[in-house]
């Protein structure tokens, strides 16, 4: 039936519909090949950019070298931006043989499984923000009340691009919240029964 009861029989409404499901599945599958190769490419650009980042500062004498492991924040950065990466590299491997192979999710425990993993690397990626973007403050502002000087008065480069690993990162975090939505329309689409999507 049509929005106002006339001009489609329900026959046809059915058929149409199981086409339009096609295509929403389609279009969906294609979102989340772009979007898990988006996160996998700008998770290893954050990674890569912090973990890379060294500048030397001489101080009278003294030779001071300003690396990534010198904040623990950033070791986590790096470590979950690499984490993340492989995870979507291996998820985005899954998508392309499901679309070359025309399937889709077709157990709930391998659906529950993606969907979990899905929101385990959204929040991992979301705390690894939280603490480097805390420290980046730190350095940048400095904490007059205990004495912290502003580390990137000093190492300006360093934290440039530092910055541009976590603002990097951010994207990789936002690609990653929506592929998260998208394995739970996925998941919760194979709870739905008959019903068209």
């Amino acid at each position: 039936m049509s929005y106002l009861g006339v001009g489609v029989s329900p026959g046809k409404y059915a058929a149409g519909s199981k086409n339009d499901s096609k295509a929403i599945d389609r279009k969906v599958r294609l979102a989340e090949l772009i979007l898990r190769t988006a996160v996998c490419g700008l998770a290893l650009v954050a990674a890569l950019l912090v973990a890379t980042d060294t500048q030397v500062k001489e101080i009278f004498t003294i030779r001071k070298k300003a690396k990534f492991t010198d904040m623990k924040s950033l070791v986590m950065l790096v470590v979950v931006n690499g984490v993340a990466a492989a995870y979507s590299l291996v998820q985005t491997f899954r998508c392309v043989v499901g679309m070359v192979r025309g399937s889709v999710l077709f157990n709930k425990p391998l659906a529950w499984l993606i969907f979990s993993a899905d929101q385990v690397m959204a929040y991992m990626i979301v705390a690894a923000i939280g603490a480097a973007a805390q420290s980046a403050a730190f350095a940048k502002l400095g904490e007059p009340q205990v004495e912290w000087m502003k580390v990137c008065d000093m190492y300006g480069k360093f934290c440039t691009q530092v910055g541009e690993g976590i603002a990097s990162s951010v994207l990789a975090c936002a690609s990653m919240i929506i592929v998260s939505a998208i394995s739970a329309f996925s998941l919760f689409r194979l709870y739905a029964g008959n019903k068209a999507w």
